[in-house]
């Protein structure tokens, strides 16, 4: 694909404490490569990558591929650039949230890193796909597979829990765009439609990378096509025909709920 030519600008998030490899894996998804001499990101950076996304329609048949083009920010983990950080969050469709498999604390953190996404995400449950990074260091490991997984299903459980209170307490008509309440209620009571992945991968060796990203990419896309009304949508989202977020990507749109 030449530069502009491509349906979607979609960016993504890489977030988690300092040292768990968050350069280095979005460097093995874009460029196929692991360089161990990174030095830690001072504040933000961000990689590129062309992509066609393909779905499965509701009869199997693959439809028509959807060019993207891929924005993969990488966060600096430190607290002192928590506040840069952060202001990236709003403008992100999907977060890539990493912990070192070797390193409880960052495992730990976990927690503050949702925290911080419920506040400053463009949405209280955007998604997100959880990494156990360093997989390859198999003699290191000091966090189960299991206990990350445990981890992953009580959030994406919480979320769910949170939109069935939301569908029976809010009025939708009511809710104003910008808090993104809107309830999409065809998915609404299905809970794979708000789990969290969890995958163990490896910037040395590959394990899980792509597909990984490929996973928060597919999300995404299933979140948007479930969406009549994509106002939505992050205003850093565009098309390459010149449609922003906030343009009617069809002239015949119907008004219609979020699947946010």
């Amino acid at each position: 694909m030449s530069d502009g030519d491509y349906d979607y600008l979609i960016k993504f998030l890489a977030l988690g404490d300092s040292g768990v490899g968050k350069t280095s894996v979005l460097y093995q998804y874009t460029d196929g490569k692991f360089n161990s001499k990174f030095i830690t990101t001072v504040g933000i950076d961000f990689r590129e990558k062309r992509v066609v996304y393909r779905a499965n329609g509701p009869d199997g048949a693959i439809g028509r591929g959807q060019r993207i083009h891929l924005q993969l920010w990488d966060t600096a983990g430190q607290e002192r650039f928590r506040s840069l950080t952060t202001a990236f969050f709003r403008d992100a469709m999907g977060f890539l949230l990493l912990f070192d498999l070797t390193n409880e604390q960052s495992f730990l953190n976990v927690r503050n890193w949702i925290s911080q996404l419920q506040m400053h995400a463009y949405c209280e449950n955007p998604d997100i796909v959880l990494c156990g990074n360093k997989s390859d260091l198999e003699d290191q490991r000091v966090v189960k597979e299991e206990e990350a997984r445990g981890l992953a299903e009580k959030y994406g459980v919480c979320w769910l829990l949170m939109r069935r209170v939301l569908k029976s307490f809010w009025n939708e008509g009511s809710v104003q765009k910008t808090f993104i309440y809107n309830i999409n209620k065809r998915n609404t009571d299905h809970f794979w439609d708000f789990r969290i992945p969890y995958f163990e991968t490896s910037a040395a060796n590959g394990t899980n990378v792509s597909l990984a990203i490929e996973t928060l990419l597919d999300l995404i896309m299933k979140r948007m096509e479930r969406c009549v009304d994509k106002s939505w949508i992050p205003e850093g989202v565009v098309r390459s025909n010149g449609h922003t977020s906030a343009d009617p990507l069809n002239e015949e749109k119907e008004k219609g709920s979020c699947g946010c």
